[in-house]
């Protein structure tokens, strides 16, 4: 089979694309699936799949499962689009948005499923537990928006597109940044994002400084792949030393998702994959779209060759990638 998914770029979201139900079609559909839902049940001691599937106790958007849930479900992906593809695309480079960037190193061979799911799990509760404030995204440039953040107490979370920052901070500092925001820039409007905290800014140092005994107490391998680094926008060294202190780091300093796809591109990628996740109003796995999509295709709108952007989120867009690659062979 050849394929058509030049140097491809892997990419997983972080919180967000979770939704009930979420991995149910692929579970029904694939023996694969359903095993490694069955190992994720086994390590965290808990119904995941059921969790996934029917969140009976509304818990899906509680940082401290909807992280285990995401990981597992872009694992998922990955594996089944491998299995049905005969593990004929071959990637140049894997990355993930905030959470996803733990997918990225589980895809690349840096961290076995069960270690990452153990990692994202303590991840998720200290994120939840010990980290504190809101977050806000902005109409604005970094640098713009580092300026409101420093001048009311607060920080730069993530920079997703060149005029789209997130900041975090708490409640009230927010509400008093936004008023400053709204008031130089009365035609544009921000929107508070729904999270248990400031996340990827100095609330989460507490989370931290708790989190680096898990990091510490994992097995971490060299990465088969480049594997871009949040915090630095550019690949991280491959030693896995580096990679756990640059996780550590990662908690409480921005998420440069643009840098991320920007110097991707740069690197040679030509195709950029998404696993995992889904959003919209729809209820069913059918019915959501990829997370990272839209801003894959602004990224690139302006370039004149764009990376070939293609998503695995549920059975219908995995029976789509499959047969784009068996139309080629």
């Amino acid at each position: 089979m050849t394929t058509i998914f030049d140097s491809p770029l892997l990419i997983f979201p972080g919180q967000g694309s979770q939704y009930r139900g979420i991995g149910k079609d692929l579970f029904d559909a694939f023996d694969t699936v359903r095993h490694l839902y069955e190992e994720a049940n086994d390590t965290l001691g808990y119904d995941l799949a059921r969790l996934s599937f029917e969140d009976p106790e509304d818990q899906i958007h509680l940082t401290r499962y909807t992280q285990p849930v995401l990981l597992t479900h872009a694992i998922a992906c990955l594996r089944i689009f491998n299995e049905q593809t005969d593990y004929s695309v071959n990637p140049k480079a894997s990355a993930g948005h905030s959470l996803g960037e733990y997918s990225a190193l589980v895809a690349a061979g840096a961290l076995k499923f069960a270690d990452a799911l153990r990692l994202v799990n303590e991840r998720g509760r200290l994120m939840s537990e010990l980290g504190e404030g809101e977050m806000e995204a902005l109409p604005l440039a970094l640098e713009d928006a580092r300026k409101f953040a420093e001048q009311h107490y607060c920080a730069v979370a993530a920079c997703n597109l060149p005029d789209q920052t997130v900041v975090g901070g708490k409640a009230t500092d927010l509400n008093s940044l936004v008023e400053a925001f709204e008031e130089q820039f009365p035609g544009k409007r921000s929107s508070r994002l729904k999270t248990e905290g400031a996340f990827h800014t100095f609330y989460m140092i507490g989370a931290a400084l708790e989190f680096r005994t898990a990091l510490e107490n994992t097995v971490w391998q060299s990465p088969s792949m480049s594997v871009l680094s949040n915090t630095t926008g550019r690949f991280h060294d491959p030693n896995p030393d580096g990679i756990r202190a640059a996780l550590f780091s990662q908690l409480f300093n921005p998420v440069l998702w643009h840098a991320n796809l920007v110097y991707a591109a740069e690197q040679g990628c030509r195709t950029v994959i998404e696993f995992g996740g889904g959003i919209g109003k729809g209820e069913t796995p059918a019915e959501k779209k990829p997370n990272l999509a839209g801003i894959v295709k602004k990224t690139f709108r302006r370039h004149d060759n764009p990376p070939k952007y293609v998503s695995i989120i549920n059975e219908e867009t995995l029976a789509q990638a499959v047969a784009q690659l068996e139309s080629h062979g």
